[in-house]
């Protein structure tokens, strides 16, 4: 019965009523509320007409709450303490300091500025629950693109013109060679050293864009010849190891893999690089996107 009498109650006057509930006096409740008295007053008959019940009575030393408004004051402060935990999780939902972000990762990618920026993200903000998932680059753009993901890292470039991407990291490419291939001596390896030599590479499919870029970065002259493709960098640094082709490999993944029978050798300038970057559709509206980028300025 209290639960329909409040139905379509005033929230202020409410809230005036609950603190005249707490002081039992007219002159202290309008103080804190900072209103005159005649308007607390007003706001408190206004409840009553609208309740079709007396609130409080006048005495000498302030007032006291009738039984049904002792009901009304119970219902009130449990009422307003729900409203503003709900209206409080509104908020954070829209600064982006709760909700929910689902994030895909590159397979290529892990460790590194990725991983501290997620951290930081955490440490910032803890009430957003991220939902994560690793695949290549294609699929990653793929799941943005069909809303499945809100943000994902990918290797750039990338040509989607409904997504934007931010930068996140540049790493050097390093060149796998079997531990007695006649390159395994050399400091510095020319491009031209590496001409005809059959490598290893993943699937085109995988990420199109590092691949192409990886391409002209390595043999800008020609003379790529693929052996076969494998599918990610660990396959690709077991077949080096096998001692009949070479791979180039971004250096973050090849060092944390650090297979037996390899050998990685930087190249001679200008030295080739790969991105990642942090892609999302560019009309979200998902606060929490937005903060994680943000994080990148």
């Amino acid at each position: 019965m209290a639960d329909e009498r409040m139905t379509g109650v005033d929230l202020d006057r409410l809230r005036s009523f609950r603190v005249l509930a707490e002081e039992l006096h007219f002159t202290r409740a309008a103080a804190r509320l900072h209103l005159t008295q005649p308007a607390l007053s007003q706001q408190v008959r206004a409840l009553e007409r609208q309740l079709g019940a007396e609130l409080v009575r006048r005495d000498a030393r302030g007032c006291t709450l009738t039984e049904v408004g002792r009901i009304v004051a119970a219902e009130a402060q449990r009422l307003l303490a729900e409203v503003d935990a709900g209206a409080a999780r509104i908020r954070a939902a829209a600064g982006g300091f709760d909700g929910r972000l689902r994030l895909a990762y590159t397979r290529s990618a892990r460790g590194g500025r990725v991983d501290a920026l997620i951290a930081r993200f955490r440490e910032r903000y803890p009430q957003v629950e991220i939902v994560a998932e690793t695949a290549w680059t294609a699929p990653n753009v793929a799941g943005l693109l069909a809303g499945r993901y809100d943000a994902a890292f990918v290797r750039p470039p990338i040509e989607e013109p409904s997504l934007t991407c931010r930068h996140v990291d540049s790493e050097e490419l390093l060149l796998a060679v079997p531990q007695r291939h006649r390159l395994a001596a050399c400091r510095r390896v020319q491009r031209s050293d590496i001409v005809e030599e059959p490598a290893v590479m993943w699937p085109r499919d995988n990420g199109p864009g590092m691949y192409d870029r990886i391409i002209a970065q390595v043999w800008p002259h020609g003379g790529f010849r693929l052996a076969h493709h494998e599918p990610d960098d660990e396959q690709l640094l077991r077949a080096v190891a096998g001692g009949t082709v070479i791979a180039a490999v971004p250096a973050g993944r090849a060092r944390a893999l650090t297979m037996p029978g390899v050998r990685l050798r930087r190249f001679a300038a200008p030295v080739p690089t790969v991105d990642t970057a942090l892609a999302y559709q560019t009309n979200s509206t998902n606060p929490a996107v937005h903060r994680l980028a943000a994080l990148l300025a």
